[in-house]
């Protein structure tokens, strides 16, 4: 069942305990919602465990189901197989339409590849230290930094020089509005930023502290941004 984008598609939050942190729950749930109705939302670990211990303050505040697995073998973890079994059977159940997938672990990169293939929509949540192929395997990325507000966490501003000097960031943009401009180089800001996404799952404007892409691209002076009744467009600097 394949979907888009959309707030009524329902959608599966599982959460790999052992590699996120508590502090980005609230976030997460809010920006899951943007993409549709977490209509499962578990997370696993061995509860057990002290370490686990400060997620089970806001596991019920957000009804997140704790699904125990113990650590039956030194060194292998336990709680991933559990995890991606349970993805499998939700995905061979077919009642919902999208997973987000929560962790900062590259064992779950062929998991999304595989819902990916059968027409469910991925979205990965983890830390900036989550391996390439991850990212890659997802529709989206988000990088779980942009949920907390903690200092030496969250996204640092960049300001117009430094964004005008990362040519990553403007040959990738400017290739998005490229790829989206009528004959006279004006792009709608929506088909950009879809393209953006594709190009790049971990494309997101507040990685680089700046919480709409209109302001994104205003602040690096090397595209110009209007705003008219039909939307926002924008086009390469002249």
């Amino acid at each position: 069942m394949a979907t888009t984008d959309q707030t009524g598609a329902t959608l599966a939050i599982l959460i790999d305990a052992d590699n996120a942190n508590p502090a980005i729950v609230k976030g997460l749930i809010d920006e899951v919602a943007k993409f549709g109705r977490a209509t499962v939302r578990r997370i696993y670990g061995d509860w057990t465990t002290p370490n686990l211990g400060p997620w089970k303050s806001v596991l019920l505040e957000h009804s997140i189901t704790p699904v125990q697995q113990f650590a039956y073998t030194k060194g292998k973890n336990a709680t991933d197989s559990t995890m991606i079994i349970d993805a499998m059977d939700l995905l061979y159940a077919d009642n919902v339409e999208g997973f987000c997938l929560v962790s900062s672990d590259s064992d779950f990169t062929r998991l999304a590849s595989r819902l990916k293939e059968s027409g469910k929509h991925v979205y990965g949540f983890g830390e900036k230290k989550t391996p390439q192929p991850f990212v890659a395997a997802c529709d989206r990325f988000i990088y779980t930094e942009v949920f907390t507000r903690v200092e030496g966490q969250a996204p640092r501003r960049k300001a117009t020089a430094e964004l005008g000097r990362d040519a990553e960031f403007i040959d990738l943009v400017g290739g998005a509005v490229d790829d989206a401009s009528d004959d006279i180089g004006w792009a709608y800001l929506g088909e950009v930023g879809s393209i953006l996404t594709k190009k790049r799952p971990d494309f997101d404007s507040r990685n680089y502290g700046y919480s709409k892409l209109s302001d994104l691209l205003d602040a690096s002076q090397r595209f110009e941004v209007r705003r008219g009744e039909r939307g926002v467009q924008v086009r390469r600097a002249k």
